[in-house]
């Protein structure tokens, strides 16, 4: 007599299930990659385990009985939870959130977005872009490339790279204003960001006598990049951000004269989480993609 407490392994009511959907141990067999008498075998320990019988057999007939029936059911939406729950944790951790500067996200980022997806097909990355420090835990967000001369101390951190500044502009807006020398600058329209290398920095640099005349403020990277690309002004192109631009012909460096930038690009992560695979595979593809550009 079976015992009231015996439980059925899971792989005979997986098995139970899928000859009852189909109404056939051949195919269920053929579905789970096993034999028909594999099938029926499984189905025949259930039964005893059970206690009761889940098909009539009448020739080579098969039905399900009505306790079977129940139970396939019951069954049915079971396994289907259980899958669901298993390509969820796959999924989740193929999931990758990841902040950045929304200027580096649109002028860096963006562009190399078909390259990262080509080469991690398997990968769910997701980029959240804003100026502030995100809080990690509380906005869900993996990891992040910060603009920063150093990372905080509760973080781990990788350096990508650093970078230079310089001026940059249209080829048209150079033409027009024929800016062949530092000084030609006192007559252009000087954009303006909140970047620590500033005009006043890059006059000094390049052996100016007056101060820069005022310009226009934009303070978002991106947005005073493409005022540059549409004949709007000069502005100080952070050497990532205009590589693509001056590479294609909408952006130029009329001087050989550029700053070093204070900050620097850092791939970081809260301490204290071990990250996925996914997120290790992430912060490897950037690091490449900073070391190609050197």
């Amino acid at each position: 007599m079976p015992s009231a407490h015996a439980r059925p392994p899971l792989r005979s009511l997986q098995v139970f299930e899928t000859a009852a959907r189909h109404g056939s141990f051949t195919a269920a067999g053929e579905e789970l990659g096993i034999t028909q008498s594999g099938v029926s075998r499984q189905v025949s320990d259930l039964e005893a385990t059970l206690g009761v019988a889940l098909f009539v057999r009448k020739g080579a007939r098969l039905t399900v009985t009505p306790t079977g029936e129940r139970l396939a059911g019951q069954l049915s939406d079971a396994l289907s939870r259980t899958w669901s729950a298993v390509a969820d944790a796959r999924r989740s951790d193929q999931v990758v959130t990841l902040s950045m500067l929304p200027s580096v996200a649109a002028r860096w980022f963006a562009p190399r977005l078909g390259t990262f997806l080509a080469e991690n097909p398997g990968i769910d990355l997701r980029i959240t872009a804003s100026r502030h420090l995100v809080d990690f835990a509380a906005e869900g967000v993996d990891a992040a490339i910060r603009y920063s001369p150093s990372p905080a101390h509760d973080l781990e951190a990788l350096k990508l790279g650093t970078e230079t500044v310089r001026p940059v502009c249209s080829p048209d807006y150079q033409r027009t204003l024929d800016l062949n020398a530092p000084d030609d600058l006192y007559r252009a329209t000087l954009l303006c960001g909140d970047i620590p290398e500033d005009w006043p920095a890059w006059f000094r640099a390049a052996g100016c006598e007056s101060p820069p005349p005022p310009g226009p403020r934009l303070g978002d990277d991106g947005a005073i990049l493409q005022a540059a690309v549409e004949r709007q002004g000069v502005a100080l192109g952070r050497s990532l951000l205009v590589a693509d631009d001056i590479a294609a012909g909408r952006l130029i460096a009329p001087f050989d004269i550029s700053l070093e930038a204070s900050h620097a690009y850092w791939f970081v992560q809260p301490k204290g989480i071990p990250p996925t695979l996914a997120i290790e595979s992430v912060k490897a593809w950037l690091a490449d993609q900073f070391t190609a550009r050197d």
